[in-house]
């Protein structure tokens, strides 16, 4: 009636990994560590843990559609020395001779904020889609529990097993001495022994294919821990028959609350609502607004252009006034006569345009501010909206026929599940008994083989039966754990203690 869970040793056929570097297997391992290893080191649940990671910088990114973007950017240029063209004219056109390389630097800062519907639906649904992530992730949890406690019971189903096996083997080897026995006082026949020498060969067999047996069942829970270990290994949980005293109404209000496929389902539907308020949203205006502060530096190669440039226009100022004096001076009655040499190009006007020259890389001349604000009112788009608003609706419609169909399943497959658990309860303890009274007729039937009141065929025939029986009642036992196991998943929480 009780498996106890430490008789099997798992021997490590697998190198050391480095994943156990903060998961080491025990000497003696329970289903607990069992879980919580698989919980550190399982790849394929620790790339659905990943997924929530992922759901959380989602959720920043949605509160971070509601700030202002930011951008800096400078450049550097270099602009060589001849002709330029504007457009058909040309510098020499516009009476500017050839203008000397230049050397540019800008700066240019911008703020931008666009806000729509979409966006500040956006952290409500990024949350409701973190939370579903959650449920997936739990969802994935509880399949690792299902996959590790099966395998843990099925190394401790292989164990009995072999068990069994070594038990039919020193039957058999019991049945050969008995067998001989009875040849050297002339009880039985040399066909007698012949046949316990096939029934143990027969029982190594069983006992070889049994071995294998658990050593494969030990590959597969180590592959479910994703984990590999070189040293032996027991495991320590025990696994006790006991009557199932669950109510299905007990189990079905625990099961609506806890069931990850119906929990994710609902969460699920949640987020679907809101994106059906996100995709409402397109009917909605939109706000932009956008400033930015720029510079610029511009230095050329040469002042000698500028210098030129600015005598120029000295000698034209003084060119004009000399003009201007010579009119004045041929007047009926002249007016005083302009002092002309107020106009001459001077050193420190030289060195003003030196040192106005001086800008490159970082003297900026800042550009003028500005700031612009929009508002965009959608009319019509080619019912691209009307379109998606209708998917996001119909999305929600199919969740919420989804959790509806996960709840009358879970209904139905608890209902089936509580019966399969006693029934299977019930089985168990009529293979038990079976057992009882196959060890009986084992017992009655070597007394009268000693007798020689049968033959040595209905001895083995009684053997067979006990055997047989004792499979069966460990086949029972597991297979009311396996139900008991598949009852849990469904519920999402453990009934055993």
């Amino acid at each position: 009636m009780r498996i106890r869970a430490g008789v099997w040793a798992l021997l490590g056929l697998l190198a050391a990994s480095p994943l156990l570097a903060q998961d080491a297997v025990p000497d003696t391992l329970s289903l607990e560590r069992a879980l919580d290893i698989a919980r550190s080191n399982n790849p394929t649940y620790l790339q659905s843990r990943n997924d929530r990671e992922l759901a959380d910088w989602d959720v920043r990114q949605a509160y971070g559609q509601l700030l202002p973007t930011a951008s800096a950017n400078t450049s550097v240029t270099w602009q060589g020395a001849g002709e330029q063209t504007f457009g058909s004219l040309t510098l020499q056109d516009l009476g500017i001779g050839n203008l000397p390389s230049y050397y540019l630097s800008t700066y240019g800062v911008s703020l931008g904020l666009n806000l729509d519907w979409s966006t500040l639906r956006g952290p409500a649904l990024a949350k409701a889609r973190r939370e579903a992530t959650s449920a997936q992730i739990r969802t994935s949890e509880a399949d690792l529990v299902t996959r590790v406690t099966g395998a843990y019971l099925e190394v401790l189903r292989q164990g009995e097993a072999l068990r069994l096996a070594r038990q039919q083997l020193e039957n058999s080897q019991f049945n050969l001495r008995l067998a001989q026995g009875r040849l050297e006082v002339g009880a039985a026949t040399p066909i007698d022994v012949g046949q316990a020498q096939v029934q143990v060969g027969r029982s190594r067999v069983g006992v070889l294919q049994a071995e294998n047996a658990v050593a494969t069942a030990r590959i597969r829970l180590l592959q479910q821990l994703g984990v590999s270990i070189d040293r032996s290994v027991q495991l320590s949980t025990a696994f006790s028959l006991s009557e199932p005293t669950w109510t299905e109404e007990e189990l079905l209000d625990r099961a609506l609350q806890l069931n990850p496929g119906l929990v994710a389902s609902r969460s699920s539907k949640r987020a679907a609502g809101v994106g059906v308020s996100q995709a409402r949203g397109a009917y909605y205006p939109s706000l932009n607004v956008s400033t930015g502060w720029s510079g610029f530096t511009r230095e050329a190669s040469s002042v000698s252009y500028q210098v030129a440039q600015a005598k120029a226009q000295v000698a034209g100022q003084v060119s004009q006034c000399n003009a201007v004096n010579e009119i004045y001076s041929r007047l009926a009655d002249p007016l005083p006569l302009q002092d002309c040499t107020q106009y001459a190009f001077t050193d420190a006007q030289q060195r003003a345009i030196v040192n106005g020259n001086d800008q490159f890389p970082f003297d900026f001349q800042r550009q003028p501010f500005s700031l612009r604000v929009g508002l965009s009112v959608p009319i019509f788009q080619g019912l691209s909206r009307q379109r998606n608003l209708e998917q996001a609706r119909l999305q929600q419609e199919d969740a919420t026929e989804q959790v509806r169909e996960q709840e009358l399943a879970l209904r139905a497959n608890l209902r089936i599940g509580l019966a399969n658990v006693r029934t299977a309860y019930q089985s168990a303890l009529l293979e038990e008994s079976n057992l009882q009274l196959a060890q009986e007729q084992l017992r009655l039937a070597r007394e009268r083989y000693q007798l020689g009141a049968i033959t040595f065929v209905e001895l083995v025939d009684a053997q067979t039966v006990v055997a047989q029986a004792d499979r069966d009642r460990t086949a029972a036992i597991f297979a009311y754990h396996d139900t008991v196991t598949n009852l849990e998943t469904l519920v999402g929480a453990p009934l055993r203690n």
